[in-house]
């Protein structure tokens, strides 16, 4: 997979106040990303793999862990500025992460400014399923070099 800073490098001229992040869409959530997640993570809690703990504490059956689709959302801004960018990224947890849902990241530039020596972009961002209901919203701030 291409990123966008490996397509075209990010340059603190090219980017507006208002400037949309170009959108990331996941795939439908399935069991089997949530258990090789659990794996990868180390989070091994059963409300993430096991259907019934989910119907007998009341979610409707099995959750995605809150830091994936927080990993989703840092993957946003990591194709979108570049990975060594990053200088700040932070997310609050909204809502339940279900088996099916489509996630859509997507995030938006509000502000540019000098700091530190550097030309730096703040921006928020968020990630909401199909139905238009956000699991995940945060911020985030990059440090992106001038064109000269």
């Amino acid at each position: 997979m291409t990123t966008q800073a490996e397509s075209k490098k990010l340059y603190f001229e090219d980017v507006q106040v208002g400037d949309a992040l170009p959108q990331l869409v996941k795939e439908p959530m399935t069991h089997l990303r949530l258990v090789r997640y659990a794996g990868a993570s180390g989070d091994f809690n059963p409300l993430h793999t096991d259907p019934k703990v989910g119907e007998e504490i009341g979610t409707g059956g099995i959750i995605a862990h809150g830091m994936l689709i927080m990993g989703f959302v840092g993957q946003l801004v990591s194709d979108y500025v570049g990975p060594e960018a990053l200088r700040k990224f932070g997310v609050r947890f909204k809502g339940m992460t279900h088996l099916d849902d489509v996630i859509t990241c997507a995030g938006t530039v509000t502000e540019k400014y000098e700091a530190d020596g550097e030309a730096r972009i703040a921006g928020k961002v968020q990630a909401v399923d199909q139905n238009g209901d956000v699991k995940v919203a945060g911020t985030f701030v990059a440090a992106l070099p001038h064109k000269s």
